[in-house]
């Protein structure tokens, strides 16, 4: 957490909201959340420097700068990029790590709990290599069903982990993993090349749908997953899998498994009905 709908959702919020602004100072109070440049450097190279756009990449929010550099920020688990115009909660600003300071009297926070999340500054030269090592988008068309079987008919690993793995395909993580598995009834533990292609394009079929509806819903809150203004998403009340272990299948009514013995992650799947 936040995944692909999360990071999607914060970086429409913050395009929508400083696209055009320009940072007139950047303030760090938890120097270890940075990655690949330092305090003063962060601050000497994006004063003045105006904001083009806010994307996402995979699980990352990046914010392109007029300068030709790149913020990258991956909020990881408690990590979040905040909008405040003097009316942030304390509970929040208590948290945060950083924060750009906008020209129109706003700033923008990068708020981390547990500073598990990073914040970096890229040339283009070292956004090129670094985007090079993500894998497919599973929005864009290039991610099909053929594009998604061939994935895993190259794979002995369980489908779950092929899944997850940024590397092959971004953004889903464990949430969604177990969700798109659940909706398209394959067990998270098959080994990824036992899939026929149909069951591949149903997969991926399910993955699309899970993420598209999430987003549309704001994403998932269990804790600390904000919105760039603060709120809370809306899509765990249509979770099917993740988080309802011991409960009954909304599908066949059999009882949910729950374990960790998949990826060393919380897997929650059905064993009547995802085979």
């Amino acid at each position: 957490m936040p995944e692909l709908p999360e990071t999607e959702t914060i970086a429409r919020d913050l395009d929508r909201e400083v696209a055009g602004r320009r940072i007139v100072g950047a303030h760090v109070e938890k120097g270890d959340v940075l990655r690949e440049v330092a305090a003063d450097e962060l601050a000497r190279r994006t004063a003045g420097a105006r904001i083009g756009r806010a994307w996402r990449r995979a699980k990352l929010v990046v914010l392109d700068l007029d300068s030709g550099d790149r913020i990258v920020v991956q909020p990881r688990f408690t990590g979040a990029l905040l909008l405040d115009a003097g009316d942030l909660p304390d509970r929040e600003r208590r948290y945060s790590t950083l924060r750009f300071q906008l020209d129109d009297g706003r700033a923008l926070h990068y708020r981390d709990i547990r500073r598990l999340g990073t914040v970096a500054l890229m040339t283009p030269e070292r956004w090129a290599r670094y985007s090079d090592t993500l894998g497919v988008e599973p929005l864009d068309p290039a991610f099909s069903a053929d594009h998604l079987s061939d994935l895993l008919r190259g794979s002995r690993q369980a489908v779950k982990k092929v899944l997850m793995d940024q590397r092959l395909v971004v953004g889903v993580g464990n949430i969604y993993a177990n969700e798109a598995l659940w909706r398209a009834g394959i067990d998270p533990s098959r080994e990824a090349r036992s899939l026929s292609r149909d069951e591949g394009a149903r997969l991926r079929g399910a993955v699309v749908g899970v993420l598209t509806e999430s987003i549309a819903a704001r994403g998932t809150s269990f804790r600390d997953y904000r919105d760039a203004a603060g709120n809370e998403g809306a899509f765990e009340a249509r979770l099917a899998a993740y988080g309802r272990g011991g409960l009954p299948c909304l599908r066949c009514g059999a009882r949910l498994v729950d374990t960790h013995a998949v990826d060393g992650r919380t897997t929650v799947f059905c064993a009547r009905c995802q085979r």
